[in-house]
């Protein structure tokens, strides 16, 4: 005999949870923008001293870090609010890891636009919206997105550091496609000293790029080529091209074409160092990656998040011998090396 319990019983709670989650990202995006989290980690961890430091009413304060405490962001104990391990390294403005920046970013009107239009997307099979066609400049959302996310891009570019030999002051040459913020092509020359850099995106992205190039003390070895990935001339010769989190916004053809130029730019024996959300085959594992999808749809005419296979595909039939995949340790994101 089967017996039900409270358990086991259908909820509504998740579809309440969904339909609601808007809530959240509006709430956290609050405390990053009000500086909650930076006031609390500096000693203003009560409603009404937080309320004095960031200029709000001590009411306000109050439900939004009892929000946030709910949602596990905060902790509460007495009436005093602390942050949880990761708020204090990741929404501390004092840590070095701080992603903060990212949710400008993330919560840009742009995305909310392109997700109302989600149905109309479904339909179609790519969002209606003219700034689907990523090949164009976009220079409000990508100079936007340069600024925003460098942050969260350390873990992944001193793994693709690593799988470059960086740390063997090999002298080689390094062509970083779609580069925006330039940290992937910048960690690799911060490693090795006798890396050159030649980085591709469109004009005022690149400027960026060179900010931070200067930054770190590598612009000498930091050239850029502006334009289209589609079209500039590359160059040849080259050790390494990397190519982060460019190909999810194209079509299997789109990123044929481009995988073509980047096989004719490398040199006999080089390698291109693909960062990317690689679902599992069968699409809807692991969580995020396969999520991630969902994005491409909302947000491009024909993007997708490729799975391995189809990577392995994409770049043998342009003369690759082999790629394999390599997990980044505690990051959505997978890269893939092809050999030459």
């Amino acid at each position: 005999m089967v017996t039900s319990s409270a358990s086991t019983r259908p909820s509504p709670e998740r579809i309440l949870n969904t339909l609601t989650a808007y809530q959240q990202s509006a709430a956290l995006k609050t405390g990053i923008d009000l500086d909650v989290f930076t006031k609390i980690a500096e000693g203003a961890n009560t409603s009404a001293s937080l309320a004095e430091k960031i200029g709000a009413a001590e009411r306000g304060a109050r439900i939004l870090c009892d929000y946030l405490t709910i949602h596990g962001f905060l902790t509460k104990e007495g009436g005093c609010y602390g942050l949880t391990p990761e708020s204090a390294i990741f929404l501390n403005r004092h840590s070095p890891a701080c992603l903060g920046s990212m949710s400008d970013f993330l919560t840009n009107p742009r995305n909310k636009i392109a997700f109302e239009a989600l149905p109309e997307a479904v339909r179609r099979g790519g969002t209606p919206n003219a700034t689907g066609d990523n090949s164009k400049p976009n220079d409000e959302l990508w100079i936007q997105f340069a600024r925003a996310m460098a942050p969260l891009t350390i873990p992944a570019a001193e793994f693709i550091a690593r799988l470059a030999g960086a740390a063997g002051s090999r002298p080689c040459r390094v062509l970083d496609i779609a580069a925006g913020h330039g940290m992937y092509g910048i960690t690799v020359a911060k490693e090795n000293p006798n890396a050159r850099i030649v980085a591709v995106d469109w004009p005022r992205v690149l400027e960026v790029a060179q900010e931070n190039a200067r930054k770190f003390g590598v612009q000498e070895r930091y050239e850029t080529r502006p334009g289209s990935a589609f079209e500039v001339e590359f160059g040849s010769g080259y050790d390494f091209v990397l190519l982060t989190n460019i190909f999810h916004h194209f079509d299997m053809a789109g990123c044929e074409t481009l995988t073509r130029r980047v096989h004719t730019a490398l040199k006999p024996g080089g390698k291109a160092i693909t960062l990317e959300f690689v679902p599992n085959e069968d699409r809807i594992s692991p969580s995020a990656a396969a999520e991630f999808s969902l994005a491409m749809l909302a947000g491009t005419h024909a993007g997708d998040a490729y799975t391995f296979s189809q990577y392995e595909k994409m770049f043998a039939s342009v003369g690759f011998q082999k790629t394999t995949l390599h997990p980044i340790p505690e990051m959505p994101q997978q890269v893939l090396v092809s050999e030459k």
